[in-house]
């Protein structure tokens, strides 16, 4: 009998016929072309692939994709993406999530998620405000901000969600930009390959809203020297000229100069993902410019059994030691008489 060979799936067989409908300039735009060009990667067939989505602009999703999906309710992304990929664990299920919709009324589905470790990747959009219901502050957007919602300027203090993430004992946590498509596609892939829950916060702009609110790191003139892409088991180095690294000085991280004060390559401290303490790893996430570099790429990725993983391995003790094997089994079990 001949066998079938399946064709190798390309970006192109995840787009749908449907307008994509976002703003010009929109940073989303970027984002659904880099999780297209992941999807080929991954090793999974179309039919074998889900995106479940919220509420909020990044929360169109699934009609643009060329896959089984969900557009469910506002928060509650993380519930409906349990309970497929516990229905049907051989799923690859990802969850696309804006700031507002993950960290404010789905604060609570968020953290489970995380602390459960459910084999799922979630896309957070972090553009810092709600753009769908036109530019109100949101959990991330910075103290003072003036919008809608706050015209004399928001006192709000801001969440972090790679810091909230890890103190919901996340096991991946990345950080990518939605203007570099080649390392969001590296780092999506990352974090397919993760077995547990997967959260990639992705600083995405608002160009009607909230626009250039990431300048001060992603501006040309300032990028080199304000972003640091870290990769397991290389030196935490950065700036123009590459010199710059980071040490620690006692419990706080500290930027030297390479050359400068005898300070070598040596001294820079290496960045170990795979790390189980999160000490460093909640100091990496916490920099901000411009006093430091902004931590990017894989920062966290700890190995653990999975929420799924656990459930089955439950299931199936249950069954091998189960009385009865079928449910006929046991009605028919014990005292039993027939009515004629």
């Amino acid at each position: 009998m001949e066998h079938l060979v399946k064709e190798e799936l390309t970006a192109k067989d995840f787009e749908t016929d449907q307008d994509v409908r976002w703003c010009p300039g929109c940073g989303d735009y970027a984002i659904l072309k880099a999780v297209q060009k992941t999807l080929p990667e991954i090793g999974k067939e179309k039919e074998d692939i889900v995106f479940i989505s919220g509420i909020g602009c990044s929360s169109r999703f699934p009609y643009y994709m060329n896959t089984y999906g969900f557009h469910t309710i506002h928060g509650r992304a993380p519930a409906i993406a349990t309970g497929v990929k516990l229905a049907n664990p051989n799923l690859s299920v990802w969850q696309v999530t804006g700031d507002g919709d993950a960290l404010a009324i789905g604060g609570n589905h968020f953290i489970h998620a995380l602390r459960r470790n459910i084999d799922i990747n979630i896309l957070l959009f972090n553009n810092e405000i709600y753009g769908l219901t036109k530019g109100q502050f949101s959990p991330t957007s910075q103290t003072g901000i003036k919008t809608k919602s706050s015209p004399q300027g928001t006192v709000d203090r801001s969440f972090n969600p790679g810091n909230l993430a890890l103190g919901a004992q996340a096991n991946f946590f990345a950080r990518v930009i939605d203007i570099e498509p080649k390392k969001m596609v590296d780092v999506m892939i990352a974090a397919e390959k993760h077995k547990g829950t997967s959260l990639i916060e992705i600083l995405q702009n608002c160009i009607i809203f909230n626009d250039k609110v990431f300048a001060g790191v992603t501006a040309k003139d300032v990028k080199l020297d304000r972003q640091l892409w870290l990769e397991h088991g290389k030196p935490m180095i950065f700036g123009a000229e590459e010199n710059k690294g980071l040490v620690l000085n006692g419990l706080k991280l500290e930027i030297v100069t390479i050359g400068e004060n005898g300070v070598t390559e040596a001294d820079i401290l290496v960045h170990d993902a795979y790390e189980q303490d999160k000490t460093l790893h909640n100091l990496l996430i916490t920099m901000s410019a411009p006093e430091f570099p902004v931590a990017f790429g894989v920062i966290r990725s700890v190995e653990d059994n999975s929420f799924d993983e656990n459930i089955w391995n439950q299931i199936k003790e249950e069954k091998a030691n189960a009385k009865y094997s079928s449910v006929d089994e046991l009605m028919n079990s014990g005292v039993t008489w027939e009515i004629e």
